[in-house]
């Protein structure tokens, strides 16, 4: 399997149930969100967009993917909801490269990379104030599983596990 083989295999919408822990704080949360995943075209103008961002050619995408999501958290119970682009760039193996993402929270474009091992996808972010690594496999092709580690510079990390079950296949 392939990055956008992976991307693929994922489009749909998918209600996710997560745990946290603030390890800081030794404190865990849960939360549930509705999660919608899109493929674009290397001719979106969201994967143009951000390719021309981070000074790259949008020829060198392989692909786009939009990630929506809405949901709420145990400990505020207030409505979480946002979208991020995904884009995977050509690279000398399939297993692995470079992969852009806007963001809202970070002031410059974030860039990170991929792996591939077997059917499982790892997502690794970093910048001046933050690391993030985030792991998704298939238990079956409607069930998806995923953890993350994201550590700040500050001091502040929290480590999350979401069980992501689909609900309906994209388009």
């Amino acid at each position: 399997m392939d990055i956008v083989e992976f991307f693929q295999q994922s489009t749909g919408k998918w209600s996710s149930l997560r745990t946290s822990h603030n390890l800081a704080l030794k404190q865990q949360e849960g939360g549930r969100s509705d999660v919608v995943i899109e493929m674009l075209d290397q001719t979106d103008p969201e994967v143009i967009k951000l390719c021309n961002l981070h000074g790259v050619a949008p020829t060198e995408a392989l692909c786009g993917v939009r990630i929506t999501w809405n949901g709420t958290m145990d400990w505020d119970q207030e409505k979480h909801s946002g979208s991020t682009v995904l884009v995977p760039l050509t690279a000398a193996t399939p297993d692995e490269g470079q992969l852009l993402r806007d963001s809202h929270a970070e002031k410059a474009p974030i860039s990170g990379r991929y792996l591939i091992n077997g059917e499982e996808l790892t997502l690794t972010t970093e910048s001046d104030s933050m690391y993030s690594k985030e792991r998704f496999w298939f238990e079956s092709p409607n069930v998806r599983l995923r953890h993350s580690v994201l550590k700040q510079s500050d001091g502040f990390s929290m480590t999350s596990f979401c069980s992501e079950i689909r609900m309906g296949v994209g388009k």
